[in-house]
């Protein structure tokens, strides 16, 4: 598939008004086509059927060069898979868009598509602990946001234990930043996991809570009893 056919693909999905909402509401300046987030879902998995990893790999990286709005999200999606054999070539890729992050909408769709390439190897966290004292906020807040599966285990082994420890570590180095998208990424990774578990959510609270926004506080303590 050629990068004009999936273009056409998306196109031909334009709902009328919709991209000048996209605009307004994501504050961002791209091109926006004006296609829905479960059409996006339903012409990226017809594409995943049909074409090879590397395939993808390359229609994900020429649909991002573009910048428009629908085609990044299209090319996240592109790589959003549980089993991948041979991944290295779409963490690869996945980690060169980083820097790119502007908004949460596209950042934060590729940070599933990248959950998905560190549970498959774990060991990639390492790449992820570089981001944290990135000069890019957005960079910063996607080393929480990737992170995510590590609040959402009801049996970690050891090894996920300390990564969830770890992860805590970078947190704490957050709490001191008043950027309002960090406090809720901060916010956003206790408050999932204190579903799982709540003694580790109460501590980093008792230790760093009184630094962190208020919202940021209550909503990270939101289902703790």
């Amino acid at each position: 598939m050629t990068l004009d056919e999936a273009l056409a693909d998306l196109r031909a999905r334009i709902e009328p008004g919709r991209a000048e909402g996209a605009a307004a509401y994501h504050k961002v300046e791209r091109e926006y086509l004006g296609v829905t987030n479960p059409a996006i879902n339903e012409i990226t998995t017809g594409w995943r059927r049909t074409l090879t990893v590397d395939e993808r790999v390359t229609l994900a990286d020429a649909l991002w060069q573009t910048d428009i709005y629908e085609a990044r999200l299209a090319a996240a999606k592109l790589l959003t898979q549980a089993r991948i054999k041979g991944d290295d070539p779409v963490w690869a890729l996945i980690v060169s868009w980083v820097p790119d992050f502007d908004s949460w909408a596209i950042a934060d769709h590729v940070c599933m598509a990248g959950q998905k390439r560190l549970v498959a190897d774990p060991t990639r966290v390492d790449t992820v602990e570089g981001w944290t004292t990135s000069d890019h906020m957005w960079t910063r807040r996607a080393a929480l946001v990737i992170t995510l599966p590590w609040t959402k285990q009801n049996h970690p082994k050891p090894e996920d234990l300390a990564i969830r420890d770890r992860v805590l570590g970078w947190a704490a180095s957050y709490v001191d930043d008043r950027e309002w998208f960090i406090q809720k990424a901060v916010a956003w990774w206790l408050r999932d996991l204190s579903k799982h578990d709540p003694d580790r959510t109460r501590a980093f609270l008792a230790a760093h809570g009184d630094r962190m926004k208020a919202f940021a506080r209550k909503e990270a303590g939101k289902y703790l009893a």
